[in-house]
């Protein structure tokens, strides 16, 4: 048996989801943000097409995302999902969960440590929903709050009211200014909180995680080191995670797969035994594409921050499972059309599996909201995915022409998680995918995701990276044979 025949697995334990709705700080993002400064009247008009928290919990995406419909059911919703809200929906989900704007300002507010978010007495009494004030925070009046939104802070609204204020971090210091410092606490915050709430779900005490890995999309520092602070280990602090080392992984979307690779690689080698790899929200990417919803009278449907935690450790019976010596990499050299990509990171690993691209159950690659990109004319992202990989299997002779739609349905799914970069990618589908491990309706599932390295100036190229994920059944079996 060759190496590449010969499994190497790593357990997955569980996946915790998590969307905070933020509406009102979605004029924060980094393409709202930019507009109002040239047209400020767009704010009145952007104000009017925010959503309630209870439309974002019926939203069928989102419902989708924290894994209270499978992606087989949002295929039969009505569309448009902004439309035809789903009928009893739960904020709580099988595998993730909804957190309202109040809720999300509370949990900013205990991630602080140093004094930048201030609460408004009065509206933080008034609050009923939410989590626990775990930790002490800083206070003020309304008039204080004001005082400090008029010196430069900024505002921190609720309904028609201020709930707050997030203050700078360094008068001088352009890294440390209001917006870059929420960006990155929101991360920070959302990452915490999705993985207390995995710790919680496994009932596992936080003591035990000896590494945290962040694929957050953030750059924490100060002007002498932009981009180089380390995420993942205030993340592990803020979650409780005391006996946990840790570090920030990035390429861009490509991340979280890179991260789970890293994380899985960790315990193989017998460093570490219980590995987390979170991703906290991307505020930068609130509102993105708002012009075009505006434009057609859609909702502002990127009004949320997404965020995930993953917790990886030895095989278990039963469990499904990272099979590692599956993963592949996007190489310097190697081809970045749609069809170099897919055949890098789907056909070449596969082939040294001995398995062809019909041999996979499931792909799950980028799986962006088609009802976010579509009317901004981005496309549907999901659909051009499967297809390329349609494509090559028909070029490949293990499929017809005539069968690639039924490749792409029966082998694909509908894309539901937000636009926040690096959530789509792949790893957003990891919840369903042990479910219909476990359940026995899949047996392997390939993850794919891509990174555009391209934005940051640096280089032309891109990045990506790809796994498999295998039936427990067998994934236990090739463990104990191997």
């Amino acid at each position: 048996m060759s190496n590449f025949a010969r499994p190497v697995h790593i357990g997955i334990d569980g996946v915790f989801y998590s969307l905070a709705h933020v509406p009102q700080l979605v004029r924060f993002g980094s393409k709202p943000a930019r507009e109002l400064v040239d047209r400020p009247s767009l704010q009145d008009e952007l104000n009017g097409s925010l959503r309630s928290f209870t439309d974002a919990v019926a939203y069928a995406a989102h419902q989708t995302f924290i894994g209270n419909l499978t992606p087989e059911a949002l295929r039969a919703c009505k569309a448009p999902w902004f439309e035809n809200s789903i009928e009893g929906a739960s904020e709580k989900g099988r595998f993730g969960d909804l957190v309202d704007q109040g809720s999300f300002y509370r949990l900013l507010a205990q991630a602080d440590q140093f004094n930048l978010v201030s609460l408004d007495q009065q509206w933080l009494a008034g609050l009923s929903r939410g989590v626990s004030d775990g930790q002490r925070l800083q206070l003020r009046t309304s008039d204080q709050i004001a005082a400090l939104i008029q010196k430069g802070a900024l505002p921190l609204g609720s309904g028609k009211r201020m709930a707050g204020c997030f203050e700078p971090g360094h008068a001088e210091d352009v890294n440390l200014t209001a917006d870059i410092l929420l960006e990155n606490l929101a991360a920070k915050a959302t990452a915490a909180h999705a993985l207390s709430s995995l710790m919680a779900s496994l009932q596992m005490a936080p003591m035990d995680v000896d590494y945290v890995i962040s694929c957050s999309e953030e750059a924490v520092g100060d002007r002498y080191n932009r981009g180089g602070g380390n995420l993942a280990k205030a993340i592990a602090e803020q979650a409780g995670c005391m006996n946990a080392a840790g570090t920030d992984v990035k390429s861009f979307c490509a991340g979280p797969m890179y991260a789970m690779v890293h994380g899985a690689s960790l315990i193989q080698s017998g460093l570490c035994r219980n590995v987390a790899v979170v991703a906290g929200g991307s505020l930068a990417k609130l509102g993105m594409k708002f012009q075009s919803h505006l434009e057609k009278r859609m909702p502002i449907l990127e009004d949320v921050l997404a965020s995930f935690a993953v917790l990886l450790g030895p095989p278990k019976k039963n469990q499904p499972c990272l099979r590692l010596n599956s993963a592949s990499f996007h190489r310097v050299g190697a081809a970045s059309s749609p069809q170099g990509m897919a055949e890098g990171l789907a056909e070449a690993p596969l082939k040294k599996l001995g398995m062809k691209l019909t041999d996979v159950d499931r792909y799950a690659v980028e799986l962006h909201n088609p009802e976010i990109t579509v009317p901004s004319g981005s496309g549907d992202v999901p659909r051009t995915n499967y297809r390329t990989l349609a494509a090559l299997a028909v070029m490949r002779g293990q499929l017809k022409k005539d069968q690639m739609e039924d490749f792409v349905r029966d082998r694909g799914m509908v894309g539901y998680a937000p636009t926040q970069g690096h959530i789509p990618s792949a790893v957003s589908y990891l919840g369903h995918a042990l479910d219909a491990l476990r359940a026995g309706r899949i047996k392997n599932s390939l993850f794919i995701s891509k990174g555009s390295l391209f934005l940051g100036k640096m280089t032309q190229l891109s990045d990506g990276c790809s796994f498999l994920i295998e039936n427990a059944e067998e994934s236990w079996r090739s463990n104990v044979e191997g």
